[in-house]
């Protein structure tokens, strides 16, 4: 049932009562929501000019007093101007793209639209509407269409995005599309749903879809990969990453289809599929040298044998002594899946291994770990510290739970590194940050995780109206602050490839500010015998800072490591002539799967190189 306007109020109550901030609809609430609102309308910055765009956020801020009167018609005023502008695109689109279509490869296109503003004149948004078709007709010949169907396809996609958008009109879309924008106004981890966005999700908490294992937004008007499931087909091919914009989707035996513009949901359906089937996706990349390539990926449920907690082991040589580093890698948090596998028993089971084998040192890799069930990382916290308090949560009512390491068991009580990069975010924050509070480990990696400190709750709406996605707590460490947008910094801050591509919560607009509260440690995590641990000290993190400086600037390594950071940030026009030089001349300027790989290795081996340096340390080996 779609949602309409009578129901609007209700659903801004119920986000207002239930969020963990208790916002005040005030004037500058409803100034983010017109923002939000108009970011909706025109993510890619092509329809609106900047004149409209002031009158539509007037036009929004009015109907949070005529919405309790059932009326809406300034949203809808608004949502009019947008299939007006749609149906002038899809009559230029059918001009331009006549049988004299000649694509134009000297056009330049920025396509981040925050470096951009909204045109200012007709004029001006037709060359941007102009340029923006032949980039569009680029990506269709870099996909293998000819022309003819390039410009075919093209053209019914100005058509069907008409269509497409009277279809949401009749159906009150300018409503849904309200409520998602006040959501968003309060912070970037709320949403309304709507029912099928509802029954989406529920799929993807389900694990059982099948299809490449990609966390996917809509961003700007662009299909963009948030994340890699651990285990998933994306992650194994090696090829794509987050930040990446997926510009068309390609069925078996079929012709592509432009992703550009079209409903996240859209998407995803058309990626999704049975297992076993391929799905190619056309790829744009960003940075130095944006290019586009083709991804075939055969769909399959996710391998939950793939994410599990692994082991390897290397060796130090420090003074006359060798060493043997033991290195986990844990992909995610898991349990309770088919498998009946849980992480932490998965990481306690390598631990005794590691044990058995006399390693010196271990080094936990959290670098890819975007998160999971907190009560596991509560747990895998408890292998390491003797008991304690490991993660405090506030809710919406100010009420605070603390989950604590109940089991006064050791696992482990050695060396300890963790290995973190700005994709670590949520649990793994919190068992980094607990681990650095109890000072029982060293932090190794980007100068700041993630950041994702708060909590959300999906609560279902009446009338199979969907369901609202809200902030309702907020995340602690032991220490007393939260890791919201402050993340979990790095004690021996080393360079990584996430680093170029800039993801932080800090980034995202209506992100909430971080909090602290008293401190909530325990006294009895370094236990005593046998469960005691050496406490890293102030004088040791200085010390291992200098000795891994100095290593990685004698590391030619490092400095490969380097230049593909600040390719991977520079974020420069999109010329259509480079594109189609770079897709033609295949495997030059291309990230190979052994070039990441070989990159990734540079980082993990100065982890191991630091957990050498802390062994050397704690047993005075010269």
């Amino acid at each position: 049932m779609p949602l309409a306007c009578p129901q609007l109020p209700a659903i801004m109550t119920a986000f207002e009562r239930q969020h963990y901030s208790h916002p005040k609809i005030d004037p500058a609430l409803q100034q983010k929501a017109a923002v939000q609102f108009v970011k909706q309308l025109d993510p890619t910055k092509t329809a609106l000019l900047a004149s409209e765009v002031d009158q539509i956020k007037r036009q929004v801020l009015d109907v949070f007093e005529t919405m309790r009167k059932g009326d809406c018609k300034p949203l809808e005023a608004a949502y009019q101007k947008l299939v007006q502008r749609a149906e002038q695109d899809a009559s230029f689109a059918k001009n331009m793209l006549g049988d004299g279509y000649k694509l134009d490869e000297t056009v330049t296109l920025v396509i981040d639209p925050d470096l951009r503003q909204y045109p200012k004149s007709e004029e001006e948004r037709a060359a941007r509407l102009k340029d923006f078709i032949h980039f569009q007709i680029s990506n269709y010949l870099l996909a293998g269409l000819t022309v003819e169907k390039a410009r075919a396809q093209l053209i019914h996609r100005y058509e069907l995005a008409v269509k497409r958008l009277k279809d949401r009109q009749a159906k009150f879309g300018y409503v849904s599309l309200m409520a998602e924008a006040f959501a968003e106004a309060l912070d970037p981890h709320s949403s309304y749903m709507s029912a099928e966005t509802l029954a989406n999700f529920q799929i993807d908490m389900s694990l059982s879809l099948e299809g490449i294992g990609a966390a996917l937004s809509s961003q700007d008007g662009f299909t963009v990969v948030e994340s890699l499931v651990p285990g998933g087909q994306a992650e194994k091919s090696g090829k794509l990453r987050p930040k990446d914009k997926i510009i068309a989707v390609q069925q078996q035996n079929a012709e592509p289809i432009s992703t550009i513009d079209l409903e996240l949901d859209q998407v995803v359906k058309m990626i999704r599929g049975k297992k076993g089937t391929p799905v190619t996706l056309s790829v744009l990349r960003e940075g130095e040298k944006p290019r586009t390539f083709q991804l075939t990926i055969i769909r399959d449920k996710v391998d939950v044998s793939s994410q599990a907690a692994k082991i390897d082991y290397k060796s130090r040589k420090v003074g006359d002594k060798t060493l043997t580093i033991g290195v986990i890698e844990l992909p995610s948090f898991y349990g309770g899946q088919e498998s009946g596998r849980w992480s932490h028993k998965d990481v306690q089971r390598l631990l005794e291994e590691a044990k058995q084998k006399n390693v010196d040192g271990i080094v936990l890799d959290l670098s890819r770990n975007g998160g999971g069930l907190l009560d596991e990382a509560v747990r895998i916290s408890g292998l390491f510290i003797k008991r304690g308090g490991v993660v405090g949560t506030l809710d919406s009512e100010r009420q605070m739970q603390v989950l604590d390491d109940n089991d006064e068991g050791v696992a482990y009580n050695g060396p300890l590194v963790l290995l973190t990069s700005s994709v670590s975010a949520s649990a793994s924050e919190i068992l980094a940050g607990a681990l650095q509070d109890y000072h029982r480990a060293v932090i190794v990696g980007s100068k700041n995780t993630f950041g994702k400190g708060t909590i959300q709750t999906v609560m279902p709406l009446p009338m199979e109206l969907g369901a609202i996605k809200v902030t309702v707590g907020m995340f602690f460490l032991p220490g007393g602050k939260s890791t919201q947008q402050r993340g979990v910094p790095a004690d021996v801050a080393v360079p990584n490839l996430f680093d170029g591509i800039e993801l932080s919560e800090t980034k995202m607009d209506n992100s909430l500010p971080p909090q602290s509260i008293p401190p909530f440690l325990s006294k009895d995590a370094s236990g005593q015998g046998a469960t005691y641990f050496q406490p890293v000290s102030e004088a040791m993190i200085q010390a291992l800072q200098q000795k891994s400086q100095a290593r990685r600037a004698a590391d030619p390594g490092f400095a490969k490591v380097k230049a593909k950071i600040e390719e991977l940030k520079d974020k420069k026009p999109i010329k259509l002539a480079e594109l189609r030089l770079k897709n033609k001349d295949k495997g030059k300027g291309d990230d190979s799967v052994d070039e990441v790989k070989a990159l990734d290795a540079i980082v993990l081996n100065e982890a191991v190189n630091i957990s050498a340096d802390t062994v050397a340390m704690n047993n005075r080996i010269q």
